[in-house]
């Protein structure tokens, strides 16, 4: 199954993407890391997508598409895919249709706002070693201080509601009309998250195979 994921920053797409992955055995393809792959190896449209990204352009849609349809032309997706990070636009689906890129269907992780800036503005991180917490799902034991290494944790600015607010304004003025496209050609199934992550899961399962 060709799939693509839409969730909102904090609502556990690339979690959902994961269990799929490892129930269906296709792999997940993030845009960002297929970029890093295509200029790491020197293809084609690598190298042109490296002369954009050292001008500090934008990657035009036409050559993502050309990498992604390299991407998905390998062994490992023959079975299927999730995209994760593609389209973000309409013009992108478009253009991702127009180049023969089939999509069997558009699963969204719906999560309120409310519920994303809490889950989100409740995340400290440890300076020192990196490890992730939660003020109220997965507190440290000493406030403030990592359990695994006693180093300090903090907030970061992503995490910050203010900051989550401005991107989550901008992922629903650019996905909204995204997913009213698949809508209308009947491809989009929405996940209601569930406040524990395994539930989600059994939805997401359930609207990938049903």
């Amino acid at each position: 199954m060709n799939l693509i994921f839409l969730g909102a920053p904090g609502a556990g797409k690339g979690t959902q993407a994961e269990v799929v992955c490892n129930e269906l055995n296709i792999p997940a393809i993030s845009t960002g890391n297929m970029l890093r792959e295509a200029v790491k190896n020197g293809t084609p449209a690598g190298l042109a997508a490296k002369e954009c990204m050292d001008k500090g352009d934008l990657v035009p849609d036409e050559i993502v598409i050309g990498i992604l349809k390299d991407r998905i032309a390998q062994d490992d997706a023959k079975n299927g895919f999730i995209l994760d990070g593609f389209p973000r636009t309409v013009s992108q689906a478009e253009a991702l249709e127009k180049m023969g890129v089939q999509i069997d269907k558009v699963v969204e992780i719906h999560v309120a706002d409310e519920k994303i800036t809490s889950r989100m503005s409740g995340r400290r991180v440890c300076e020192g070693c990196g490890n992730s917490y939660h003020i109220e799902y997965k507190p440290t034991k000493v406030e403030g201080i990592c359990d695994a290494c006693g180093a300090k944790v903090v907030q970061r600015v992503d995490d910050k509601p203010e900051t989550v607010l401005s991107r989550l304004a901008t992922y629903h003025e650019k996905t909204a009309p995204l997913k009213d496209f698949y809508a209308a050609k009947g491809k989009l199934v929405t996940v209601e998250g569930q406040e524990e992550i395994a539930d989600t899961s059994k939805l997401t399962l359930a609207a990938v195979k049903g």
